[in-house]
């Protein structure tokens, strides 16, 4: 009975800690998150980013450049402060778990340039395929973020930060990328990614 009663607490004991851990991630997102990031990580205003179903390791490392000022932000630096390395971590989890939801593309023709140019780039001026790192379906990796469903407007202004170098972290590649795209690119490719689940 002894080594069932061992195996027992080996399976339950991380589950129930990780329950408190998502249970507190929702506390804080409840407190400090939601007012720009919406209630389930779907925030409705473009200056934001939607992080609903947004890869966990990727929303963890953002909050840790947050908070260590690799990445700058004058709206996130106080949001940031105080949270544990747990927190953190609990916190992408939790996001990561949040159902994610079609948005209507306004602009259906510029969304199939942008399709056009995030699955295949611009050969004729050098614009490599957004789908090589990001993936074919935008859902990122653990260290490039799910571009899927994110706001036109938001995922054109950090095309523009990463292109000026006000983008603070990530932006050794992404400057490279970002400054080869011309204004129509950057505005289409945008609106494609918006449009996808």
């Amino acid at each position: 009975m002894k080594p069932l009663l061992t195996w027992l607490l080996t399976i339950t004991l991380p589950l129930a800690a990780g329950a408190a851990d998502l249970a507190k991630a929702e506390e804080i997102v409840q407190g400090r998150c939601f007012i720009c990031h919406g209630a389930n990580g779907e925030s409705s205003s473009p200056a934001f980013p939607r992080l609903a179903g947004q890869n966990a390791a990727y929303v963890t490392r953002q909050l840790t450049d947050y908070q260590t000022g690799k990445r700058k932000s004058s709206t996130m630096q106080p949001m940031v402060e105080g949270l544990s390395a747990q927190d953190m971590v609990s916190l992408g989890r939790w996001f990561e778990k949040q159902d994610t939801h079609d948005h209507p593309v306004e602009d259906r023709e510029l969304a199939d340039v942008g399709r056009f140019v995030y699955l295949r780039g611009n050969p004729f001026s050098g614009v490599a395929a957004c789908a090589t790192c990001h993936g074919p379906k935008a859902h990122g990796t653990d260290t490039l973020p799910r571009l899927a469903g994110q706001h036109a407007q938001y995922t054109e202004n950090q095309i523009k930060l990463f292109n000026r170098r006000e983008r603070t972290n990530d932006n050794a590649v992404m400057h490279g990328i970002a400054s080869k795209l011309s204004e129509l690119e950057t505005k289409a490719v945008a609106a494609y990614l918006s449009g996808l689940r």
